[in-house]
């Protein structure tokens, strides 16, 4: 997978007339579409108050788990250590909310505006092991140009 052909993208999508919303949504879809074994692409955001991540858009299979508390499964996890989770594996996982018995792996990143982890990009696939170095590598990109929009 050429990831670097996919920022030009991403970045035309950031620079949009949309709305913040509407821009995340976009990058859903483009991630969905143009890299084969994403197949849910969603954003979390962090209530920090409450403890909470809630559910921004995404495409994918619908999802029960639109409120996760910091701490649980591997979104909440990533909301309290600020570090990238690759789970190649997700049944060899203690601590994961299975969405769909679909869900083989899971990548999430950490999205930073000023040093502060106001969220994450969530992606599962329906392959084992499918995420490499370069997928985090890409994401974090994604996510850099997606703090812009705050």
């Amino acid at each position: 997978m050429n990831f670097n052909s996919l920022q030009p993208s991403i970045k035309t999508i950031i620079s949009s007339n949309k709305t913040r919303d509407e821009k995340l949504f976009a990058i859903c879809q483009f991630l969905n579409q143009n890299v084969p074994y994403y197949n849910w692409v969603g954003f979390y955001f962090a209530n920090h108050e409450t403890k909470t991540l809630h559910l921004g858009p995404y495409v994918g299979a619908a999802t029960d788990h639109t409120i996760i508390p910091f701490g649980k499964g591997i979104c909440g996890q990533v909301a309290e250590s600020n570090q990238n989770f690759v789970v190649p594996d997700v049944q060899a996982q203690d601590n994961y909310i299975a969405c769909s018995l679909t869900v083989k792996s899971e990548i999430v990143v950490p999205l930073f505006v000023n040093g502060k982890n106001i969220g994450q990009i969530d992606i599962d696939s329906h392959e084992i092991d499918p995420f490499t170095k370069e997928d985090e590598i890409f994401l974090e990109f994604v996510n850099q140009q997606v703090a812009l929009l705050f």
